[in-house]
């Protein structure tokens, strides 16, 4: 690969954040303030989704939980993504389709945050995941691609990074990601 590829890139990707800085700020900072009030209240926030998504989830939860930049205190947050036994035996009892919503059943109260990731906003078990977080009564967030998918219109909050192309969206939800622990460490200051 030469340098002029890689570059072009680079570019791609660049342009992507720009398009997110110019329409994404009103909806992040809604999702940040829903969060910031949830873990105020004690509440706590859920994360799921698949593939890449997935690790995503596992990744936001764990800046919560640990740290972003600045040693504070721990933030309640877990990624319904780790526990293999539940997914496996979700899977295999309920369907795939089922996988978020019956932890969600279990864990999940009202005030709570769920936040699912999905880059299409057409995965299955994240929609019925945020349904059920709504059912319980807790603020649903959905963080997806151009348009929101089968999401659209049905979450509290929706992020939707201004692309098709997978890579951008999984590098936005990254940096979103990001966006949301700075904002939460400087609510803690």
């Amino acid at each position: 690969m030469n340098d002029t590829t890689v570059a072009a890139r680079l570019r791609l990707a660049a342009e992507a954040h720009e398009r997110m800085a110019a329409a994404g700020g009103t909806a992040i900072g809604a999702a940040g303030q829903a969060m910031i009030d949830a873990l105020a209240a004690g509440r706590t926030i859920l994360v799921f989704g698949n593939g890449g998504s997935a690790a995503d989830a596992q990744h936001l939860a764990t800046e919560f939980v640990v740290r972003y930049r600045k040693n504070r205190a721990a933030l309640p947050a877990i990624a319904l993504t780790t526990d293999t036994s539940a997914l496996t035996a979700i899977g295999n009892d309920f369907g795939f389709e089922e996988l978020f919503a019956r932890q969600v059943e279990a864990l999940c109260r009202a005030g709570d945050v769920a936040i699912g990731i999905t880059t299409s906003g057409n995965s299955e078990n994240v929609i019925r995941g945020l349904r059920a977080a709504k059912a319980a009564g807790a603020v649903t967030v959905a963080f997806t691609g151009e348009g929101g998918g089968r999401l659209a219109g049905q979450v509290d909050r929706s992020i939707f990074i201004p692309s098709k192309a997978t890579a951008r969206i999984q590098e936005m939800h990254l940096m979103l990601g990001h966006v949301l622990c700075a904002l939460l460490e400087q609510e803690a200051e």
